[in-house]
């Protein structure tokens, strides 16, 4: 039974390219990964940017986000492909999966916590502490008793 993870594909593309050819070079890496059993889960263009440093002569270029649920096959033939293309600046692989149950276990214990904690945000709306009022009110609602 294979697993399904989740994949973050981070990739720049030469500046020189055209919209058009950008477009059509990640509509081709989207389609090689439904091919091979993926779903794209999301498509971002993260716009023309500065590169830290210099790469291939170019010191800017088009990123694009790709967010990848598969096997993994799937990122193995989108990397080779990325690497034989001339477009491609860099790209980077990153499995989030792990990370984002480990981010959601710490989220929901965070959460059990602060219910438990005394002061939590109901006592908070209902008026809570009035031990913490100022002294001038308290003393005012006591003589008004």
């Amino acid at each position: 039974m294979e697993t399904h993870r989740q994949y973050e594909v981070v990739f720049i593309v030469d500046p020189t390219a055209d919209e058009d050819e950008v477009t059509r070079l990640t509509d081709s890496f989207k389609q090689i990964v439904t091919d091979q059993g993926g779903v794209i889960t999301k498509s971002e263009s993260m716009g023309r940017r500065q590169l830290a440093y210099e790469i291939l002569h170019k010191t800017e270029g088009s990123f694009w986000l790709l967010e990848i649920e598969g096997s993994g096959r799937e990122i193995a033939e989108l990397e080779r492909r990325m690497r034989v293309n001339d477009r491609i600046i860099r790209y980077i692989t990153v499995r989030v999966d792990e990370d984002r149950r480990r981010a959601e276990k710490f989220r929901a214990k965070r959460a059990k916590k602060a219910e438990k904690r005394p002061g939590s945000k109901d006592e908070q709306r209902r008026g809570g502490a009035t031990e913490f009022a100022r002294p001038d009110v308290a003393e005012a609602e006591e003589d008004a008793a």
